[in-house]
């Protein structure tokens, strides 16, 4: 199959449209994660649909200090991977194609949703973001557009704009693909020097400990509830080694699901550690949040949440996340 290279809505427009268009939105630099979009958009397309993948920097969701000139072009091995992994056209606009007059004068704004976590390490990321995502929906013209997980609080917002704006569109959220040693695949991991890299493996290392001890958790408070008698109860704790616990068999029965400050205290143990390394992790930010809104959840909540974490190796900034759901509706994803 040949891959088209498009550089202008008109081309794109022009191509005839017989199944289903669905358009995965990048910066290039396209990895292993990226080819998992664009594989699960071709299944999604189907055999007489179409993919297109938008390779386009977008300025206005760099801040000052940030990598904008620094982030890597690499449009023709782009290409090899966009076709390797099945799609119809990469569509590689220009800034004047994108933003023709210069900055838009007239913007999407995140509202407070955007202004927490990377909104406010980053201000102004996300009304950029949501800006060019908006207008990359109207050129592509797309039935359904495919994000990434990795992202969390970017894949909240874009679902927020499309259901609070009415766009036409299905969004659907991709699981992050994570290299052989846990390490979230990104564009920026070509940034770390070996040494950094071992420091940066403490962000996925933090988030699977809080996803273990949350699940044991879980675990250990279904065991509690299944057992009738107080007495049985304590005995079925101390056989799976928790005799502390079966000492105050009924507490941990009736403790608050999946202990939200038990996760986040397993989870700083580890990056307080990372901290001490050399290089040492700087940690921005680690949340355990609703992902309706992105505000932290208490003790007493029920359903769906994001583990998420942001920090610094070197002169390197990045993120990851993992999913979790507390109570009733079951152990960690």
């Amino acid at each position: 199959m040949t891959t088209a290279l498009l550089s202008t809505a008109e081309e794109l427009h022009a191509r005839v449209r017989r199944g289903r268009r669905a358009v995965v939105m990048t910066m290039g630099a396209l990895h292993e994660g990226h080819a998992t979009l664009i594989r699960t958009a071709r299944r999604i397309a189907g055999p007489d649909g179409e993919v297109v993948v938008t390779v386009f920097v977008n300025p206005l969701q760099f801040g000052a200090g940030e990598d904008l000139d620094r982030y890597p072009r690499t449009l023709d091995a782009d290409l090899r991977v966009a076709a390797q992994a099945g799609a119809d056209a990469v569509f590689a606009p220009s800034v004047d194609e994108v933003y023709p007059g210069g900055e838009p004068q007239v913007r999407v704004t995140a509202g407070p949703m955007g202004e927490r976590l990377e909104g406010a390490s980053r201000p102004g990321h996300f009304d950029g973001m949501l800006t060019v995502v908006a207008k990359l929906l109207h050129l592509t013209r797309p039935d359904v557009a495919l994000y990434g997980q990795k992202d969390a609080q970017q894949l909240a917002l874009i679902r927020r704009m499309v259901r609070d704006l009415n766009f036409g569109v299905e969004i659907v959220g991709v699981p992050t693909v994570r290299e052989e040693d846990g390490l979230a695949l990104s564009s920026r991991n070509r940034y770390l020097s070996p040494g950094e890299r071992r420091t940066a493996l403490a962000l996925s290392r933090a988030l699977f400990t809080g996803r273990d001890r949350h699940a044991a958790q879980e675990a250990l408070r279904a065991r509690a509830l299944e057992v009738p008698s107080t007495h049985a109860r304590a005995e079925a704790l101390s056989a799976i080694g928790e005799s502390r616990a079966a000492a105050d068999a009924h507490a941990v029965a009736t403790a608050a699901p999946g202990g939200p400050a038990a996760v986040r205290a397993a989870v700083h143990q580890v990056l307080d550690e990372a901290a001490r390394l050399d290089p040492p992790l700087k940690l921005d930010y680690l949340a355990l949040v609703d992902p309706a809104d992105f505000t932290e959840i208490g003790e007493g909540f029920t359903g769906e949440a994001v583990l998420a974490v942001a920090a610094r190796v070197g002169a390197t900034r990045l993120i990851d996340n993992l999913p979790l759901t507390f109570g009733s509706l079951g152990a960690a994803s």
